[in-house]
């Protein structure tokens, strides 16, 4: 008996009211959002979140709540299991990526390291 697989991505209902708002305001057709993790940052990884207009041969896609998000195929090792939420408070508002594979994270939230 195999193990169930453990989904790249989930996606709260917040953070897909937020890219579907993003995606309508954007001029020219978008494929969706796609993720990924580039070096970087004082923790040594960084997330990236940009317009896709293409997608790629290999980019894994997640389909839910009505909006698509691709993960660049050298991100989903990093971010498997991950939820991409928004949050929009007082002080600060944006993208937050709850990741159980994250050993670390840099004090002001913007560069993370991953268990080994």
């Amino acid at each position: 008996m195999s193990s169930p697989t453990k989904q790249i991505l989930s996606i709260t209902d917040a953070a897909a009211e937020r890219i579907k708002i993003l995606i309508a305001k954007r001029d020219k057709p978008t494929v969706g959002i796609k993720v990924g993790v580039k070096q970087g940052g004082c923790s040594g990884l960084s997330y990236t979140f940009e317009y896709c207009d293409q997608k790629g041969e290999f980019d894994e896609t997640i389909e839910d709540k009505g909006v698509v998000v691709i993960v660049d195929p050298k991100a989903v090792i990093f971010i498997i299991g991950t939820t991409l939420d928004f949050v929009d408070e007082k002080v600060k508002s944006g993208f937050v990526f709850i990741n159980p594979n994250e050993s670390g994270r840099c004090g002001c939230g913007s560069s993370f390291s991953v268990k080994r």
